[in-house]
């Protein structure tokens, strides 16, 4: 039995345009069933809009893997949902809902850095698990009370890794520009230190704000420095208006940007002449795991496309959610299965590629270690993943994967 949903605002359908809408597909709950109330919190509208809806059908993957395989622990998960508009505030709301009105006992799916920050006080003041995809470096400072798991690399790690790529590809003159907020500024910043750090000089660091209709300003002063390389920290939006500018100026240089604004999607926005060259860093899901290809044929079902990253992280949280509650027991609280997570993703257990085989192994005893869909799941102290980057460049309107580089912590 498919597991009701309570989806709080519009109906929900995804489409292969990502065109989605939240709302009521709520059925009784029997009355005699215990379940672990779940709540997703995602950037359906917004600047998030792009990946929200993917994110939340992959959440909606997961619970029906559990829910068919008859629960964890004898619990089934019910899951509520809610869209944050990929605002702050709007997100404040909607977790006050979730945790208030509709009791959830994790939070999973929390896009944006600006929205983990502003619910985390709520969530950890009602004891409740969240699990996320936000980079900002304050994510992993104000995980105080350790119930925030972070799915995505944080900023510290792709600042890094930008850095790295820019010596490997020979440039010498790079320069920075960044979206004024936590995470892309925490993302400079870190390009910024990795880069002296080897002995070299940033040409540029300029900080823009949002929701302008140009930023031939910002890109003049980069521009005037002669840059050959430029670290672009940015959203679609504005990032498609920044490379048009540069694009009529002429001047030569290469852009290295993050994987969820460099891709074909952007192409189709500026044209392939444009995005030629462009480089794009993200981390990548681990496509050769037997959980990713069992989760991506379910979802090429639904969405009739591929899953992004987002995707694959937003079905390891459930999957990772649903394990440590197996392990925890029929009985344990919110605490009891948070101090689980990372005995049922670390290394020293039998590896598994999905709930049902997992579960079966805890039954008898055995430790477990869940190879994710999105990367290796080994959780550092504050909660957080170090996975694996694809390296990428935009060639005819394709991204062509390069290389892929382990992730690294700055020293």
């Amino acid at each position: 039995m498919r597991q009701p949903y309570d989806l709080s605002r519009r109906g929900f359908l995804i489409s292969g345009t990502a065109a989605a809408t939240l709302g009521a597909l709520q059925a009784p709950v029997l009355a005699q069933e215990k379940v672990f109330r779940l709540g997703a919190l995602n950037s359906i509208t917004g600047i998030g809009g792009p990946y929200g809806p993917y994110m939340l059908e992959a959440i909606k993957i997961a619970v029906n893997e559990v829910n068919e395989a008859g629960g964890a622990a004898g619990r089934k998960f019910q899951l509520f949902a809610e869209d944050d508009q990929t605002k702050p505030e709007a997100a404040v709301l909607a977790v006050k809902k979730l945790v208030e009105i509709n009791k959830v006992e994790a939070v999973v799916g929390i896009w944006p850095s600006s929205v983990g920050l502003a619910t985390m006080p709520i969530t950890n003041d009602a004891n409740v698990i969240t699990m996320n995809t936000c980079g900002a470096p304050e994510m992993l400072t104000e995980n105080k009370k350790g119930l925030a798991w972070m799915f995505q690399a944080s900023n510290a790690i792709f600042g890094n890794a930008f850095a790295e790529v820019a010596r490997q590809r020979g440039f010498k003159r790079p320069a920075v520009m960044a979206f004024n907020n936590s995470t892309f500024v925490g993302q400079a910043n870190y390009f910024k230190n990795a880069w002296e750090s080897g002995g070299g000089k940033v040409e540029a660091f300029v900080i823009y704000e949002p929701n302008q209709s140009s930023y031939r300003t910002e890109l003049a002063r980069v521009l005037a420095t002669k840059p050959d390389v430029i670290s672009l920290s940015a959203y679609r939006p504005d990032a498609t208006i920044i490379l048009k500018e540069w694009f009529q100026t002429g001047q030569d240089c290469k852009f290295i940007m993050p994987g969820w604004t460099a891709n074909e999607d952007l192409v189709k926005a500026l044209g392939k002449e444009a995005t030629e060259g462009l480089i794009s860093i993200s981390n990548v899901a681990a496509d050769k795991h037997e959980a990713y290809k069992r989760f991506a044929a379910a979802f090429r079902k639904v969405a009739k496309r591929e899953p992004d990253i987002f995707a694959a992280q937003s079905y390891d949280m459930v999957i990772t959610l649903a394990l440590a509650l197996e392990a925890a027991g029929p009985q344990a609280d919110v605490a009891g299965v948070n101090g689980k997570i990372r005995s049922v993703t670390g290394v020293g257990g039998t590896r598994v590629n999905g709930f049902a085989e997992g579960r079966d192994l805890l039954r008898k005893g055995e430790k477990v270690d869940y190879e994710g869909a999105s990367s290796r799941l080994d959780f550092g102290k504050h909660g957080e993943t170090v996975p694996d980057f694809g390296v990428s460049d935009i060639r005819d309107g394709k991204l062509v994967l390069k290389e892929t580089i382990p992730g690294k912590l700055p020293a």
